[in-house]
């Protein structure tokens, strides 16, 4: 029987000194295959309900892949200590951006957990903001 997962996202970015914060809480999918756990789960357009994103987060040891699939598509790759350049879909077009994480902290388990990441976004190794989000995922209780 497939499993319920509740999933908690709590994002922070720092841009120009400026803080913002995010927080989505929703319902989606966790699984392990082999030594690798998946978070999947669905976001929703605020503006066209009718809109969404497929995100799926795939954690290795020391690596976080989040894949956006939806009307823009994007991929970034989170290795600690490691700066990888992405390709991120905007309406006004492709960007390569690079990434690099400054920390990851894997806290799963078979039964769910959480996991912390920070990690700095660059345009032309310019510094364009300080990121970090905190993930929890946990079982649905059965009704």
């Amino acid at each position: 029987m497939k499993k319920e997962y509740l999933i908690s996202i709590l994002g922070e970015q720092t841009l120009d000194g400026e803080k913002d914060k995010i927080e989505v809480i929703t319902s989606g999918n966790f699984i392990k295959k082999k030594d690798h756990y998946y978070i999947g789960y669905k976001e929703y357009d605020d503006d066209n309900p009718s809109l969404f994103f497929n995100n799926l987060i795939k954690v290795e040891d020391n690596m976080v892949t989040i894949s956006r699939k939806g009307p823009m598509r994007s991929t970034l790759l989170l290795e600690h200590g490691r700066r990888h350049q992405c390709v991120y879909q905007t309406v006004a077009g492709d960007m390569v951006i690079g990434v690099f994480t400054k920390t990851l902290n894997n806290n799963l388990s078979e039964r769910g957990g959480s996991l912390e990441v920070s990690y700095t976004l660059d345009f032309n190794t310019d510094l364009v903001s300080e990121n970090r989000f905190y993930i929890t995922v946990q079982e649905t209780p059965v009704q």
